[in-house]
């Protein structure tokens, strides 16, 4: 296969994990050459046409917000020009001289598609450089059918969702899928470890085997890493934990503002702590986890009780860490925001009494896992290496 008119950087067939080509009779173009969009200084500039969204951004703002000199931006800009990536998006006045030129980026130049599999449900979007959603699937998705059935029911909606794609972006190049699930894993080899419940997983390698499938550059991580990553990309500043309740609970950290995995991507396996020794089985095997305490007052129906136990492991993750602020997310919190927010706030709050420090802010995270997960795969192209 050969990219589209347009697409960017597209050298010919693209090889994903020892592989070409991709899906037999899939619609979309090659994955882009990713190595030629990731030098360090072409980040900087994506970055920054990235955030002056469409009104644009002068090259000398460019020069001075870089630290590049102008002859580095002009043959950067060119660059991006001839990819599609960047196209002139005005004149400006200037203090001095002629008006000024502005570059905005094209967002449609790029997409990527973010897949969130959860236990029981797949939702995968398609976004363009921006992150904006510009297509959406979702289906029920039965984790427990085994990798190999998951694997084409997943290629089948993104073949679905891709195919459907908008003809204006249509002409643009997919850069590749992000997959975003329940850990643990090892993001780097893309391989699951034994998710909760699903102990078939143990050992599979997703990335690799999405890859095959989809003839496209695959990278798989935690769902709230995933969500994490998303909320730094667009902003939230500072060191703050992402806590996910759904059909499960997990953190996703974000210290400085890079994503915290640990040395084997266990960081923020939050729902196995055990706060109640005595306490109910948990699927991993122990009594008494927060995870197992939220799952079954939240079937009970003591959404109050749910939210101060989630606190109360909130608070340990406060203590431990020294973090700014607790963002919620996830079916459950999203059935019922306010009260989470004023159960897992009163904990926190009654911390901060006890050891005289100011209360951490807590706050429903707008966005999906989805789109978190489609940021695996842009992130690293505007100068996120914690993608």
């Amino acid at each position: 296969m050969s990219g589209a008119a347009g697409s960017v950087g597209v050298t010919g067939v693209t090889e994903v994990a020892g592989v070409t080509g991709g899906v037999a009779g899939a619609s979309w173009p090659v994955g882009a050459n990713l190595p030629a969009l990731r030098s360090h200084n072409m980040a900087l500039v994506l970055d920054l046409l990235r955030t002056a969204g469409a009104d644009g951004i002068s090259r000398l703002e460019l020069a001075e917000r870089t630290g590049l000199t102008p002859q580095a931006v002009s043959k950067i800009t060119a660059r991006l020009r001839a990819d599609g990536l960047a196209a002139e998006a005005g004149r400006r006045a200037s203090t001095g001289g002629k008006p000024r030129t502005v570059l905005r980026l094209v967002p449609e130049a790029g997409c990527a598609v973010g897949l969130h599999l959860d236990r029981d449900e797949l939702r995968a979007v398609l976004v363009d450089l921006t992150g904006a959603v510009v297509g959406e699937r979702r289906t029920s998705l039965d984790l427990g059918a085994g990798p190999e059935a998951v694997v084409a029911a997943v290629a089948g909606e993104t073949d679905a969702l891709v195919g459907a794609v908008p003809g204006g972006l249509g002409a643009g190049s997919l850069l590749g899928a992000g997959v975003a699930l329940p850990g643990p894993l090892d993001h780097a080899r893309g391989v699951l470890h034994r998710v909760t419940g699903f102990p078939e997983w143990d050992g599979f390698p997703l990335r690799d085997a999405l890859a095959r499938r989809l003839g496209v550059p695959v990278v798989v991580d935690k769902d709230t890493n995933a969500a994490a990553l998303r909320l730094a990309v667009e902003g939230e500043g500072g060191s703050f934990a992402y806590l996910y309740l759904g059909t499960g609970l997990g953190a996703g950290l974000v210290l400085g503002g890079t994503v915290h995995r640990g040395a084997r991507t266990g960081a923020g396996e939050f729902g196995h702590q055990v706060v109640q020794l005595d306490g109910p089985l948990c699927g991993c095997g122990n009594r008494g986890c927060v995870e197992a305490l939220c799952l079954t007052a939240v079937a009970s129906g003591r959404v109050d009780e749910a939210a101060r136990v989630l606190g109360t492991a909130a608070g340990n993750l406060v203590a431990l860490l020294d973090i700014d602020l607790v963002l919620l997310g996830g079916r459950t919190i999203t059935a019922a925001p306010e009260v989470f927010v004023r159960g897992v706030g009163t904990v926190l709050d009654e911390r901060a009494r006890r050891v005289g420090e100011p209360a951490v802010s807590v706050r429903v995270a707008a966005g999906g896992v989805a789109e978190g997960a489609a940021q695996l795969v842009l992130a690293p192209l505007f100068g996120r290496a914690d993608g």
